[in-house]
């Protein structure tokens, strides 16, 4: 019992949740004899910004994950009528009949037996206790065990990786860091899970031509601290930017709270260089102004990696500003909020960032970083502006000015660079601090027309009456990017349905107003029923038939991204009203 409990010292749990921790093992023990009690590698899982352990329990040769963080779970279905503590079943899947147990196993040992021989032992897993870390990405509700997980180390062995996969036909996921949160990197069951993130090496700093040439695995901050020395920086920043690697960012098409200015990662990147799933080079882009050929760069950027594996991306570095101040502006009404953003727009204003937190979220965020949020108002938006210190006095000027006839009950101008940090440390830090005030919190990922902010706000409000749960919001406001936070206890299954309706209607609302279902965060598994809804069937086969043309067998990420057809039939009885299709005046793209 002792080496139970001490697994998990980090996770600050109180006495009762300790007392649930051993009723739990000995639930276990009493159905169960246990012949060993093993802390392994107790893998760190992340739900919002708490840490759960897993230590794994043998018996006679069995071997049972008990997971510990915020809610207790067994992963061993069998056990479940045991328990009395709640499980998951968005978590846990059902046992398999022997008959698919023994194809799998059949089939993990193939698998197995051909990367042998074109990986080394340490870097092949397919052990249970070794697999479950790559069980799903920063999407936690969903997952799956990955049939083998693949650690290449080398460009020839990722070649080699592919080619084996492709002549046994078995898909293959590309992982990054693991910070997505759309589903997009969680594990095929019958497939290989290909982690990536030894490729982590800054190959090329050049300061004159202003570019970086990086491994896919390089963090995104990692390149502006080693771009720093030259005065040069990489402009794209999602709030994941100490730990996202820029390959994920080149597969969602990342943004940040600076891309209103600076653009996303497409207009960031030149170059990227990888293997198609054959295992055969291929290149998009040049570091030159132009390519030969179809330019496919914008294809490829935000592919979620269905069209090729990528290693290399040659990335623009941008100057460092002189100065930079960030506006803090409070407002007692939402709509007033929401109209001030379209206007700073409207007056030809371009700011580096133009962010908006709500009343539930900037108190949740004080709560954490204590920025010195106005706690009092409905909304606040933050605007910054950068360039030489005569082009920011102006600027500043400029937009106070218009937030003031926005509405603006408050406003406080950055007076230094520590003060300016400390305002962006809360909308740096929005998720972090979701996960302290919910046990689980899912993130939508929306976009909508700048005019329509308040209105989606509004509705985000009635929603929450509708599905009995929580919402705060943190919105790119400048460029109608929304990441609404459903709050919910994902060891509720009802509450976790709940969330679900309630991410579609945001996104389905969010199409209603002349928007679409994803900004920065892909589509994933999360988004697939509400493709259905903005894409029609012709426009998807558009879609399958780009991916078949670089992967004909569609195993690289397959089941993401692209809805099947059987789904959105299905989903489509829940939707169609009067045999019309969804938003019926809204073009299609």
């Amino acid at each position: 019992m002792p080496l139970f409990a001490e697994s998990r010292p980090r996770n600050f749990r109180t006495a009762q949740q300790v007392q649930r921790d051993l009723a739990a093992v000995r639930a276990v023990l009493s159905v169960f004899s246990a012949d060993a009690i093993q802390p392994g590698d107790c893998a760190g899982f992340g739900r919002g910004s708490l840490d759960r352990d897993v230590c794994f329990l043998r018996f006679g040769g069995v071997q049972a994950a008990v997971r510990s963080g915020k809610h207790d779970e067994v992963a061993w279905p069998a056990m479940a009528a045991q328990l009395e503590t709640p499980m998951n079943a968005a978590l846990i899947s059902a046992p398999q009949d022997p008959s698919e147990q023994a194809h799998r196993a059949h089939r993990q040992a193939e698998v197995v037996a051909a990367l042998s021989t074109v990986l080394p032992a340490h870097a092949l897993l397919w052990q249970k206790e070794d697999t479950i870390p790559y069980e799903c990405d920063g999407l936690t509700a969903y997952r799956a065990m990955p049939l083998v997980v693949a650690l290449p180390e080398s460009e020839g062995q990722v070649a080699a990786t592919l080619k084996a996969c492709h002549d046994l036909n078995v898909p293959v996921v590309a992982r990054g860091a693991g910070t997505g949160l759309s589903g997009g990197a969680m594990p095929h069951p019958m497939g290989v899970t290909m982690s990536l993130a030894k490729f982590n090496r800054i190959l090329k700093m050049d300061p004159v031509s202003r570019t970086a040439v990086v491994q896919c695995g390089v963090r995104n901050l990692a390149i502006s601290e080693a771009a720093a020395p030259y005065g040069l920086y990489y402009a794209p920043d999602p709030s994941s930017q100490i730990a996202c690697t820029i390959g994920g960012n080149v597969a969602e098409n990342s943004g940040g709270v600076h891309c209103l200015k600076y653009g996303l990662t497409l207009h960031n990147v030149l170059r990227v260089r990888g293997f198609t799933v054959e295992g055969e080079p291929i290149e998009f882009g040049a570091e030159a102004l132009d390519a030969p050929g179809l330019d496919l760069l914008s294809v490829v950027v935000g592919s979620e990696g269905m069209l090729a594996v990528m290693l290399e991306v040659t990335v623009k570095l941008v100057p460092k500003p002189r100065l930079a101040r960030c506006i803090m502006a409070s407002f007692d009404d939402i709509r007033k909020a929401g109209d001030a953003v379209a206007q700073v727009i409207a007056a030809g204003i371009i700011p580096a960032g133009l962010e908006m937190m709500d009343k539930p979220m900037t108190a949740a965020v004080e709560d954490y970083v204590h920025a010195g949020y106005d706690l009092n108002a409905e909304a606040i938006l933050l605007c910054e502006s950068d360039g030489t210190p005569e082009e920011v006095e102006e600027e500043i000027g400029r937009m106070v000015q218009v937030l003031r006839a926005g509405g603006a009950t408050a406003i406080t101008v950055s007076e230094n660079e520590a003060q300016r940090l400390k305002f962006w440390s809360g909308r740096k830090n929005a998720f972090p601090a979701s996960g302290r005030i919910s046990p689980d919190y899912m993130c939508m990922d929306s976009t909508i027309p700048r005019k329509r902010l308040a209105d989606i706000l509004l509705a985000i409000q009635d929603m929450e009456k509708k599905y009995g749960l929580r919402c705060a919001n943190v919105f790119h406001a400048g460029d109608g990017n929304l990441h609404p936070l459903i709050l919910f206890d994902a060891n509720d299954p009802d509450q976790l349905h709940r969330c679900e309706l309630f991410g579609a209607d945001i996104l389905e609302t969010s199409v209603a107003m002349g928007g679409t279902v994803t900004g920065e965060h892909g589509v994933g598994v999360e988004k697939l029923s509400s493709m259905c809804v903005q894409f029609s069937p012709a426009e998807r086969e558009q879609m399958l038939a780009m991916k078949r043309a670089f992967d004909p067998t569609e195993l690289l990420n397959p089941g993401k991204v692209i809805p099947s057809l059987v789904r959105c039939a299905e989903y489509g009885k829940m939707h169609v009203r009067k045999g019309l299709l969804p938003f019926p005046e809204l073009p299609r793209f």
